[in-house]
């Protein structure tokens, strides 16, 4: 389930990067949530943010409607 997770992610966030070689997805599984750490080059930040949060809001939309075995997921994009 967390692979499927991971797959959606990856295949949303390639195509709206400039440099996808360098998008990469970090998992934490704590006791409450499983984290996702979204990782992009510098300069592609705003294309995943996107004016006033619009485009990642509609990423973790997505993502949040996935079930998953008892626990929340988040996700979170590094600087």
């Amino acid at each position: 389930m967390q692979s499927d997770v991971k797959d959606l992610v990856l295949t949303i966030v390639t195509p709206l990067v400039s440099k996808p070689e360098e998008v990469s997805l970090e998992l934490i599984d704590g006791d409450e949530f499983i984290e996702y750490h979204l990782n992009v080059a510098s300069e592609d930040m705003g294309r995943i943010i996107g004016r006033q949060g619009r485009i990642i809001q509609a990423i973790r939309t997505i993502v949040y409607s996935v079930p998953v075995e008892g626990k929340k997921v988040r996700l979170l994009v590094n600087q």
